[in-house]
């Protein structure tokens, strides 16, 4: 029986959003910018969706920009505050970040920006007193992942951001791995800016959201119509945002019975895996996403490589990630494993198994069973 362990690369539409979709797609297939019955058909699924996805966050409706992904998300709170300066000036991220972040701190340096990287520790997570000592006066933004998807770390986020709030510096934090798996809280948490994606949290691909913190200054990343507070143009996807908002609502729902469900499973999983010689956990075992659980190996174990690992349980019907879904194509040591102190030889071996809704701790058993036999080498292919 196929078993699938990669929901922090994505997670299946549940039913309720797949519902959501289909009577959007043939009832409210409107443009919401028109002013008849039609166009506010539309208009008031995709205002309701910002509805679900606020409260799913503790944030206000105004604040929810919808986008076409969390990479998108993060781009707009980079370039958004980034674009109201005339002369390149100082950003703040950490050596951790997804791509999505990573990629446009990149581009800014090549544009003359100054950027700061923050190292982390052994565990993955930043420390508050070198976020301090990083701000300069012409900082202008600073953003710090929430929960990482390749070693699922959570980071001291409520702190960072009084940090930069105290500074006067606007904080933005990728809550992509986050949001509809831990409680969140805008009212008291102190973020600016918030990126979420859909397809982790049960809803469609294609669709996420960048809460900005009613009152800050941001500009445009698609330029055109005045769509989403005029933050980002073009006529929106009213199915997919719809089901977006049935899925947060769902999981703001589901967090109180949902989250200590996958505790026990992780809990299980990380003692399961525990004996396996040469199998190092990674990240941080407590401060961590809940469903979470990425592993290096040592030793003779470290041969096999993440990227084969994943080859020969996928022909065995069980579905895991080589580190980050996003690199997993390139054959390169994972930067997240580097920046945490492992060497290439280990950080070519990550793994992540990651817990979703339909997991049972009987696949859980069952996976941990068919891994044991393939690190040692009982899998036909197993060995080179």
């Amino acid at each position: 029986m196929p078993i699938y362990l990669d929901y922090s690369a994505t997670t299946p539409m549940r039913p309720e959003a797949i519902a959501t979709l289909t009577q959007a797609l043939t009832e409210q297939w409107g443009n919401p910018s028109s002013l008849h019955g039609w166009g506010q058909r539309a208009a008031m699924a995709i205002e309701t969706a910002r509805m679900q996805v606020a409260q799913l966050i503790g944030g206000v409706p105004e604040g929810i920009v919808f986008t076409g992904s969390g990479t998108e998300a993060d781009n707009l709170a980079v370039m958004g505050i980034v674009q109201q300066h005339d002369k390149p000036q100082h950003l703040i991220i950490s050596s951790v970040e997804h791509s999505a972040v990573e990629k446009p701190a990149q581009w800014l340096e090549q544009q003359g920006w100054s950027v700061t990287r923050l190292g982390v520790d052994h565990l993955g997570q930043v420390s508050p007193a070198e976020l301090q000592e990083a701000i300069r006066p012409d900082t202008v933004l600073i953003s710090i992942i929430y929960g990482q998807s390749e070693v699922g770390t959570v980071q001291p986020i409520a702190e960072l951001g009084q940090i930069a709030r105290d500074a006067g510096v606007p904080f933005h934090s990728d809550a992509v791995q986050v949001a509809g798996r831990l409680p969140l809280d805008l009212a008291t948490l102190p973020v600016d800016m918030l990126s979420l994606s859909s397809h982790k949290l049960y809803g469609p691909q294609g669709v996420g959201a960048l809460y900005v913190r009613p009152g800050l200054k941001m500009e445009p990343l698609v330029r055109g119509g005045g769509q989403e507070q005029q933050l980002r143009a073009g006529t929106q996807a009213v199915g997919a945002i719809a089901a977006f908002g049935t899925a947060a609502e769902l999981a703001a729902q589901e967090l109180t019975t949902e989250v200590p469900r996958l505790q026990q499973l992780q809990a299980k999983l990380i003692q399961s895996l525990s004996s396996i010689p040469g199998l190092k956990f990674t990240g941080h075992l407590e401060q961590r996403l809940p469903h979470h659980v990425s592993f290096c190996l040592s030793g003779d174990s470290a041969a096999l490589g993440g990227r084969k690992l994943v080859y020969t349980l996928g022909r065995a019907g069980i579905a895991i990630s080589a580190g980050s879904a996003c690199n997993s194509g390139q054959s390169v040591p994972s930067k997240v494993l580097k920046a945490m102190g492992y060497g290439d030889r280990e950080a070519l071996s990550a793994s992540r198994l990651t817990l979703g809704k339909p997991t049972t701790a009987a696949e859980v058993e069952q996976a941990v069973t068919l891994l044991i036999q393939c690190l040692s080498g009982e899998m036909v292919g197993t060995r080179t």
